[in-house]
């Protein structure tokens, strides 16, 4: 509630990437599935698609924890920035590790713009 919650009901905006990444794993874990869809713009799919895939994923997975391995640009006076991530899971009982190495960037490539999840680089 007082660190991602802020984010999550869009009282505050992620001030740099790594910012906005934890707070989507955050949201994944709590299901918020609106400001998973509000900060991935350029997802595959149509909104209502979007939502029964995530409702779907956020009920058939647990997170255990995530380490940010790396930043790179990103801050706060940045249009573009990467994070470097490992999240561990579970789905079904079975244990598993997401690294993933994600691009970030402002919002029409606005320095006033809300970060946004692009998508992985590796």
């Amino acid at each position: 509630d007082q660190c991602c919650g802020p984010l999550h009901r869009g009282r505050l905006q992620a001030v740099t990437a790594e910012q906005l990444m934890r707070s989507r794993y955050s949201a994944y874990a709590l299901a918020q599935v609106e400001y998973l869809i509000a900060t991935h713009p350029g997802a595959v799919g149509t909104p209502v698609e979007r939502r029964r895939e995530l409702r779907a994923s956020c009920r058939q997975t647990r997170w255990h924890g995530l380490t940010v391995l790396d930043t790179t640009a990103g801050q706060s006076d940045d249009l573009e920035g990467s994070v470097s991530f490992e999240a561990v899971f579970s789905v079904g009982g079975a244990r598993q590790v997401l690294s993933e190495h994600s691009l970030f960037r402002r919002r029409d490539g606005e320095a006033s713009g809300p970060w946004l999840y692009i998508g992985p680089l590796d």
